[in-house]
């Protein structure tokens, strides 16, 4: 345990989880917000003035006007009326608004804690890292944005996935934080840390090949399961050349690795908790059921409501391997030692 003068208010810790909750929201709206094809409706980037939506019949015109100029406008919603521009206008303005609150929820009680000396000085670089990071995210979604405005009718899948895997990482670091608020982990060499933090790497991984499921709409390359139109191993794998593209720019194969990666963590997780089985088997049945969840919308035919509900069963996930970690880092000194000379 922490020493008394490092002892951490409960408010801290409801603080953090609920930044760590309106992640997960972030999250979910811009898996609708790449679902809805609503991610290139506005065309700029004015964080503090970008809060304030069209107001009056003038203001959305205007925005509209600047839609109409892009490839998405003219290539594939040429004639789309101005209510239609609305709808998918809402979405990425709440996608980023939401972006705005969390900044606010994050910084305000932050340096009202820091002033109340109710956060160890120790835990200070982390929180201002997370927060700055979590600036850098916002840069980052525009940059991802940016690559939709001239000369595709979509955001580059490449930018996309690193924007959904740095959310990952933002909620990985800010869920990491509260877990260890009030406790000392230590760490030893033992296989049980080993695998634990491997099945953190192997979420993220697949979280990254989900990204570029997401960005390629690679989930509507094959509707069938276990088998992909019809075939084990479908043929028109390696149709891009070079060959290593296909693992990025080939939707049925981006598709298929992502499939091949859930049976693989599935199988990892199972082993897992055969050998840790208080906390493995929790994460095991996370695993499980959002296996289940893709599936269902891969056959279903991506709807909207199960995809989101899929991308957030994501971030459940990671929360428990990191919570199956943080226990196993947990444990009295003595234990782990005994697991060294087992």
């Amino acid at each position: 345990m922490t020493a008394p003068s490092d002892k951490v208010p409960a408010a801290v810790s409801y603080w953090l989880w609920s930044i760590a909750f309106l992640i997960l929201c972030m999250v979910i709206v811009g898996g609708a917000t790449r679902l809805t094809d609503s991610g290139l409706s506005i065309t700029e980037w004015k964080p503090l003035l970008g809060a304030i939506p069209p107001l009056n019949e003038a203001h959305w015109l205007e925005a509209f006007e600047k839609y109409k100029l892009i490839p998405e406008y003219q290539v594939q919603n040429r004639g789309m009326s101005l209510d239609e521009f609305k709808f998918i206008y809402w979405w990425e303005w709440a996608h980023r608004f939401l972006g705005r609150i969390i900044g606010f929820v994050f910084i305000v009680p932050l340096l009202y804690f820091v002033a109340v000396k109710a956060i160890p000085r120790r835990l200070w670089p982390r929180l201002f890292l997370l927060f700055v990071l979590g600036g850098a995210q916002g840069a980052l979604g525009w940059f991802m944005v940016a690559s939709g405005l001239s000369e595709r009718v979509d955001v580059s899948q490449y930018r996309l996935a690193a924007h959904l895997t740095f959310a990952f990482a933002l909620f990985a670091g800010t869920v990491w934080t509260v877990l260890g608020l009030n406790c000392r982990r230590r760490w030893l060499s033992v296989p049980d840390n080993m695998i634990a933090v491997g099945l953190v790497v192997l979420v993220f991984l697949q979280v990254a090949a989900g990204g570029f499921v997401a960005g390629l709409d690679a989930g509507f390359a094959s509707n069938t399961w276990p088998k992909m139109n019809g075939e084990w191993v479908p043929a028109g794998l390696f149709m891009t050349e070079p060959h290593w593209k296909n693992f990025f720019e080939n939707a049925l194969t981006v598709q298929f690795n992502h499939r091949l990666m859930a049976y693989g963590i599935l199988a990892y997780v199972l082993w897992m908790a055969r050998r840790v089985p208080r906390t493995g088997w929790f994460v095991a049945a996370a695993v499980l059921a959002q296996m289940l969840l893709g599936i269902l919308t891969v056959v279903w035919n991506v709807p909207l409501a199960v995809a989101l509900i899929h991308q957030g069963g994501a971030l459940v996930l990671l929360a428990l391997a990191l919570w199956h970690l943080h226990r196993l880092l947990s444990q009295p000194v003595q234990l782990r030692f005994a697991q060294v000379m087992a």
